[in-house]
């Protein structure tokens, strides 16, 4: 009991990662927490014909010199689409994820983007309660969306909250001058 009780613990605490871009050598560890996460996982050609795209963006989170997480995402203009986001089973519920998400959330602005949107899937409880705990909620339900399966999903969307400091719109004082 004791040692269980331990276990508990240790799975619990926060552990600090540090996120950077996805490398070419990552893809080893990412595609085995792709596999170890999802019942349908990407394969080594779709990471990469996404990550070729100009706008597709693949950041991992490392751990004492592993990868235990990771997220693809799309910018757009005024928002971003998270595509593929992950945390190693045996990592998860250690803030990785969260710490992931705030990664992202640093991203927007009231200015330019200020979305963050991404699709779940209907039986996904655990990742639909993960980003609903961090603010993203349910905009709508997309039917039939997947095609290894009829199953829908939910399309969850973070809106950005700008402080009130970045609402103060600056004077122009020469038009004003000029006017």
């Amino acid at each position: 009991m004791e040692g269980g009780q331990a276990m508990k613990r240790d799975s619990q605490q926060q552990l600090a990662v540090h996120i950077r871009w996805m490398i070419r050598r990552d893809m080893p560890e990412v595609l085995d927490i792709e596999t170890s996460c999802f019942e349908f996982p990407w394969y080594e050609e779709d990471f990469i014909r996404c990550l070729r795209q100009r706008n597709c963006i693949g950041m991992v989170a490392e751990y004492e010199e592993h990868v235990v997480g990771f997220m693809i995402y799309e910018l757009h203009k005024t928002r971003l689409h998270i595509l593929n986001f992950a945390v190693h089973p045996e990592f998860q519920r250690s803030a990785i994820g969260r710490q992931m998400v705030e990664k992202l959330i640093s991203k927007l602005s009231h200015q330019r983007r200020t979305k963050i949107s991404l699709e779940v899937r209907e039986t996904n409880l655990s990742a639909q309660l993960f980003f609903r705990e961090h603010g993203f909620r349910a905009m709508s339900v997309l039917r039939e969306f997947y095609e290894d399966t009829p199953e829908d999903a939910y399309l969850m969307q973070y809106r950005y909250a700008p402080e009130p400091s970045e609402m103060i719109i600056p004077i122009n004082r020469i038009a004003r001058l000029a006017g």
